[in-house]
């Protein structure tokens, strides 16, 4: 992977400029208001932070005990739209007077909370006494109503299933789960003109072959096998547009698409092709954030923006191609990969390519495996060691001894030196699992 690092989020909240990405040509309209940008959205997403929340990992009560004071304050009609497997509510929350109706899903999957989080701290900015322009724009224009915890049951036990070990999101054409119905049901009885399927995904994905780890995936899903262009996916394409173009100056090459391949059991598709103009966020990872919390803000920014794109018809001016040109997910097979070294084992020299996987990729954390061994030319990893002309020293504990022989063991816990030489006492140049 290219090293390539973030901006401090003390950075990204001085930043000033908020311009608005718009086809070259197009002239702005005459007294607009300005749009939301990265930098307000951060500065809302740090004076309103949920502090009840300081991690990724909640359950359904921790989350309502959080929210529940915010929703006290604010104009907001919460309702019970279902109950989950277990008996939890699903309950969601709408806001805004406006013509425009937009859906908002969070946590279907259970383990996936970085963008509940960041609609826990919107909910405080939506509920503030203050007069604030975004926030009277959104709500003269849109009724927004959100659903922060869709799979209550799987949140648990901060698991991707619901307790029944299905997923939520592959259910939209049986409607099997009291998850998948309460969202159908939702959608199906307000029809609304926007949606937004908020999600996360793994940490080994990189944007596109030898690309940086992606901070943030987009899709405008596709609403049929073609993954043709109607109307309705191409105006989800201008908001995921205006995302893209709020993000590249801040996170440059960590914005990707998620794969388009139609999916007809899958949420986000057939949102789509039921008409209502969806757009995918996956939210991946960046070093240094194993909570996700810059993340969490960083959310809050995407959301905000969207919305108020939406809010302003912004969207529409917005060139495409900032969506367009985005590279696909490409899936990282390991973590550590250490190259072109020479292996010494009793006496003898191999050379080869070790892959490691961290036990814990998001936070790079945990115990860190051994997972493959030999030729591993062209292989992707989040980090990369060149070991050219070094020789691999292993512990004994990355070795079985039996009979009189020595095998180096796939799965063992990384402990290593590379040295200059062969011998035990040449100069170590690094040590690996210590």
């Amino acid at each position: 992977m290219r090293a390539h690092a973030l901006r401090p989020l003390a950075l990204l909240l001085s930043t000033a400029a908020c311009a608005v990405p718009r086809v070259p040509g197009t002239p702005q309209p005459s007294g607009a208001p300005p749009t939301c940008c990265l930098a307000e959205g951060l500065r809302i997403a740090e004076r309103h932070r949920a502090g009840a929340i300081d991690s990724r990992r909640f359950t359904h009560e921790t989350l309502w005990r959080a929210i529940e004071p915010s929703l006290r304050e604010g104009a907001f009609r919460v309702e019970e739209i279902g109950r989950s497997v277990q008996g939890r509510e699903i309950r969601a929350v709408t806001w805004g007077g406006g013509p425009t109706t937009v859906l908002l899903w969070s946590q279907m999957h259970g383990d996936e909370s970085t963008a509940t989080m960041a609609l826990a701290d919107i909910f405080g900015w939506l509920a503030a006494g203050a007069s604030d322009p975004l926030r009277d724009r959104l709500g003269r224009a849109l009724a927004i109503t959100f659903v922060p915890m869709l799979n209550p049951d799987g949140a648990e036990l901060f698991q991707r299933e619901n307790a029944l070990g299905i997923d939520v999101n592959r259910d939209a054409r049986r409607l099997t789960t009291p998850e998948g119905r309460a969202l159908k049901s939702i959608r199906d009885r307000i029809r609304p003109d926007y949606g937004f399927n908020l999600h996360d995904q793994s940490a080994r994905i990189a944007a596109g072959p030898g690309g940086d780890q992606v901070a943030i995936a987009l899709l405008a899903p596709a609403f049929d096998e073609a993954r043709g262009w109607n109307p309705v996916r191409s105006d989800a394409r201008l908001v995921a547009a205006s995302i893209a173009a709020m993000l590249e100056q801040e996170i440059p090459g960590r914005i990707a698409k998620y794969d388009d391949a139609f999916n007809p059991r899958a949420f986000g598709d057939l949102m789509q092709q039921w008409g209502t103009r969806t757009v995918l966020v996956e939210s991946g990872a960046i070093a240094g954030d194993p909570e996700k919390q810059r993340l969490r803000a960083i959310n809050v920014a995407i959301i905000l923006t969207a919305l108020d794109a939406i809010a302003t018809g912004r969207a529409r001016a917005v060139d495409a191609g900032h969506y367009e040109r985005l590279p696909f997910n490409e899936r990282i097979v390991t973590d550590v990969l250490i190259a072109f070294g020479t292996l010494v084992l009793d006496g003898q020299r191999y050379p080869l390519d070790l892959a490691f996987t961290w036990e814990d990729p998001l936070g790079r954390s945990g115990a860190l495996r051994l997972r493959e061994v030999g030729d591993l030319t062209g292989a992707v990893a989040l980090d990369t060691i060149d070991a050219t002309g070094l020789f691999l020293h292993l512990e004994p504990s990355m070795l079985t001894a039996r009979g009189g022989g020595r095998w180096l063991r796939l799965g063992a816990v990384a402990a290593l030196t590379l040295r200059h030489g062969e011998g035990t006492q040449s100069e170590a140049v690094r040590r690996i699992g210590f």
